[in-house]
């Protein structure tokens, strides 16, 4: 593994109240809502409005995303992700601290913060112990939305970082780059439903190891500590000296596993876009791995 400073991968909420009261936010340092809930059962955007960390924007990944894909939640273009991000003021001279309000502490900023460093950023950071843990210290908050000035964001997209169906289904022969799922175990097994979900069966690409996203958080919605992170790599067999692809349902949650191994000092970690849902429904029926009855969850 080639070693490499790193850019911070967390910021405390201590860090992040100093620099609101101190007044830094603004062109060099852009805080984002990355939060994101299964319709029906919270709004992000309406609990954004209502309360935010003061100076933030709302992050909206069904925005940010590539529309015409019959995928659930693929990647946009780079000209798409620069526009929309440079609309919420963020060039790329900018430090981004990404945080959002599930109870988890966790959930859909981690896949912000590996957005902005596919797309060539890398001073981006995700907010430890999320909106949770900023309401639970009593931090400051506020309604009033932020109306950053625009600025020009340059996006490259890093190859090395993202991969598409052809180049999983090739390492199912390779077996170049280990695979590792990151959904509850129910849901990889196949003995659980895939939530939300019509016409997709749960189940696991063949091959893979499934480490739960949930694991890596404390039950306060901290990240786990590097010592502990590598302890449960090591309890799975995962090799982090070698080239690893994290895979979810929708590629989401994946990015918790590239972020548990980023803070182990392993910053390549590949992220499945399509995942689960484009799996199901392109890969050969023998690639997919269920212990459902009757291949039913």
């Amino acid at each position: 593994m080639v070693q490499q400073v790193l850019y911070r991968a967390l910021v405390s909420t201590r860090w992040l109240a100093e620099s609101v009261r101190a007044g830094k936010l603004g062109p060099s340092l852009r805080v984002l809502d990355g939060s994101w809930y299964s319709p029906g059962t919270r709004d992000a955007r309406k609990e954004y409005l209502e309360c935010h960390v003061p100076g933030a924007s709302f992050f909206d990944i069904e925005e940010c995303k590539d529309k015409s894909s019959p995928y659930e939640m693929m990647l946009p273009s780079e000209a798409g992700f620069a526009d929309y991000v440079g609309h919420l003021g963020i060039s790329n001279d900018t430090h981004v601290v990404v945080y959002d309000g599930d109870h988890l502490g966790s959930f859909y900023a981690p896949r912000v913060w590996w957005m902005f460093r596919v797309f060539g950023h890398r001073t981006v950071s995700v907010l430890n112990g999320g909106f949770r843990n900023w309401l639970k210290e009593g931090h400051p908050v506020t309604s009033e939305p932020s109306r950053p000035e625009p600025a020009v964001f340059r996006a490259t997209l890093d190859r090395s970082l993202l991969k598409t169906y052809e180049q999983v289904l090739e390492n199912l022969e390779s077996k170049r780059f280990q695979l590792v799922d990151s959904r509850a175990q129910g849901r990889y097994l196949g003995t659980e439903p895939e939530p939300d979900a019509v016409g997709l069966d749960s189940g696991h690409i063949r091959g893979s190891v499934n480490m739960p996203f949930m694991d890596f958080l404390t039950e306060d919605g901290f990240e786990k500590s590097p010592e502990m992170l590598r302890a449960m790599f090591e309890a799975k067999q995962v090799d982090l000296a070698k080239p690893l692809i994290a895979t979810c349902r929708k590629g989401v949650t994946a990015c918790h596993i590239a972020l548990a191994a980023y803070l182990c000092g392993k910053p390549d970690v590949a992220i499945y876009d399509g995942s689960w849902f484009e799996w199901f429904h392109r890969a050969p029926p023998e690639t997919r791995v269920s212990q459902a009855k009757d291949g039913k969850a």
